[in-house]
């Protein structure tokens, strides 16, 4: 199983090679990072943890799960299939692991709409408006008989609406853009803009080796390293004469 984790930017438009325009929703995916590998022997199930944009500042539990990583904003964890764990802690995934024409699924929260009424949350047709009806119209009407005396269980009523997770399936890979870290997906996506999405696909994903970017020191410790490199003077002047090269220190 493939996955990756990103961020909802916009919807526009594309044009295969017939002409026909096709509307896509943009994706900033990744890059993330491996964070944490649980297992069943310690955790009780098999997981990946990602870690997924940049952030400030992190309250002192964060920072001692993200040691020697970058300050992450959002956490998620996948499920694993397989018995074997074959990734490292540090490991990038990037957009790389799709191709396009692929088939993925879409998991986000929908936009929040606030409390509604039956006729907008559930598709109520309202009560006719003529024949004494004055101010029935979007009503929800008589609930149930005399007993029990209590609201039932699922009862279609007024309500908050949306901002629920939903999930989107068989979405096609329309374009990958690599240099960006952009999906082209076909189709709507739910959720607001920036919103964070889950990209799930069938398939084995392959990773290279720990980089050197899923490694990098905290931004605290590259201040201190950057200022003990401007205290130590060391001006090399290099000045080519022909084939000889002569440095002054």
């Amino acid at each position: 199983m493939k996955f990756i984790l990103g961020k909802k930017i916009a919807m526009s438009q594309k044009f295969n090679a017939t002409g026909q325009v096709i509307p896509v929703t943009i994706i900033k995916a990744g890059p993330c990072f491996i964070s944490q590998i649980k297992n069943n022997d310690k955790d009780g199930y098999q997981a990946l943890q990602l870690s997924f944009e940049n952030k400030n500042k992190l309250n002192k539990p964060q920072n001692g799960h993200l040691k020697n990583m970058a300050p992450a904003r959002y956490l998620r964890e996948f499920k694993l299939d397989s018995e074997k764990v074959e990734f490292q802690k540090g490991q990038e995934i990037t957009v790389a692991i799709f191709s396009p024409g692929e088939k993925v699924n879409v998991i986000a929260n929908s936009k929040g709409k606030g409390f509604q009424g039956v006729v907008k949350r559930h598709g109520f047709a309202g009560a006719p408006k003529t024949h004494g009806n004055k101010d029935q119209l979007r009503h929800g009407g008589s609930i149930g008989a005399q007993r029990p005396q209590r609201v039932l269980k699922n009862k279609k009523m007024a309500g908050r609406m949306g901002n629920n997770q939903v999930t989107v399936k068989n979405l096609e890979i329309v374009e990958i853009d690599d240099k960006n870290n952009l999906l082209y997906l076909k189709g709507a996506v739910p959720g607001s803009r920036n919103a964070l999405v889950k990209i799930i696909a069938p398939g084995e994903m392959k990773l290279t080796e720990a980089s050197k970017l899923a490694k990098q020191v905290k931004q605290e410790e590259i201040k201190n390293e950057q200022s003990l490199t401007t205290e130590i003077p060391s001006v090399i002047a290099t000045e080519n004469k022909g084939n000889k090269v002569v440095e002054q220190k």
